[in-house]
């Protein structure tokens, strides 16, 4: 992976991948930045929807690359284009999602309310610009580094779980811990901004572990309700933490010491209630809905891979907690 910081740097990290002719794959909100890229496809919906996908297909004109910009869902949907043609994708990041470090994704039908895996992208180069974060919503900002963080807490005990995660999973708790409050008070901050994203960064690559049952939660939430996937981790990766206490000490230890605490789940909770909604009824959810999704839940893979094997029934009292 190449990666490097400013986005004067992009024009060279094209060139190290060959890539001549790439169509910029973002959202509305994107259409307007300066890039050294001509074509642009501005239509990535949210959670990768595959009407997006489709149409970004439809783009591409020759394309020999793609340049993903935005957060989650335009480098999610960027992916599945990649693994639909086999294109490189250098991603430019504007949230903490961390999705440019890893291959696989998630693409949502909106026709079935459900979020789908894939995997197999060609994921080539990063190019991270902190100031494209400086005008990002707190809500958007704690919600999305809440994602970082579950993604360095739960890659302590995931299955895939190797040295190397674990370096990048502390590295990553370690950041996002002490800079998201300052980030949150101070959002012009630049060196604050920065420091913040590197944690996410390292939150991406430890991801390379695997992910677990607060993901396959907020998976579930994301597809099911078309919710935005940083908070919903937000909401739930407290109550994975709890529920896996037991079984995960060391981890928790670990990642206590990080974050320079001495409960972790608090303070995962306390962190992304400075930003979000911490309940899923603040959300619009029904009571009624949690059943039925829980069976959904425990049959994802990163349920799965769980370190405690949950059933239906506490899937669901987990979300009536949440509730």
């Amino acid at each position: 992976m190449i990666v490097r910081w400013g986005l004067e740097a992009l024009p060279e990290v094209l060139r190290e991948l060959s890539i001549r002719k790439p169509l910029v794959i973002t959202t509305e909100r994107w259409r307007g930045l300066a890039l050294p890229v001509e074509r642009r496809f501005c239509g990535a919906l949210p959670h990768a929807e595959v009407t997006g996908v489709k149409q970004a297909v439809q783009a591409l004109d020759g394309a020999d690359g793609l340049v993903a910009l935005g957060g989650g869902s335009a480098i999610d949907t960027a992916k599945a284009v990649s693994v639909q043609t086999g294109l490189p994708i250098v991603s430019i990041p504007t949230t903490y999602s961390g999705a440019e470090w890893t291959h696989f994704f998630g693409t949502r039908d909106v026709s079935t309310g459900v979020k789908t895996a894939g995997a197999g992208a060609k994921v080539a180069g990063i190019v991270y610009a902190p100031e494209l974060t400086f005008d990002l919503p707190a809500f958007d900002t704690g919600g999305t580094a809440m994602n970082a963080l579950a993604h360095c807490a739960e890659a302590l005990y995931a299955p895939g779980r190797t040295p190397e995660s674990d370096a990048d999973a502390l590295a990553g708790a370690r950041l996002i811990s002490t800079w998201l409050p300052r980030v949150l008070a101070e959002p012009h901050d630049p060196e604050a901004r920065r420091l913040l994203l590197e944690g996410a960064m390292h939150g991406g690559a430890a991801l390379a572990a695997g992910m677990c049952l607060g993901h396959a939660m907020a998976q579930a939430l994301g597809g099911g309700f078309g919710l935005p996937h940083g908070p919903m981790n937000a909401v739930c990766l407290p109550h994975a933490l709890r529920f896996n206490r037991e079984v995960a000490k060391a981890a928790l230890a670990k990642l206590a010491d990080a974050m320079g605490c001495e409960d972790p789940i608090e303070a995962c909770a306390a962190l992304g209630a400075s930003a979000c909604p911490m309940r899923l009824r603040d959300y619009g959810v029904e009571r009624e809905a949690l059943e039925p999704l829980a069976g959904k839940i425990a049959v994802r893979p990163a349920a799965q891979a769980n370190p405690r094997p949950a059933s239906v029934d506490e899937i669901r009292v987990l979300l009536m907690e949440a509730w």
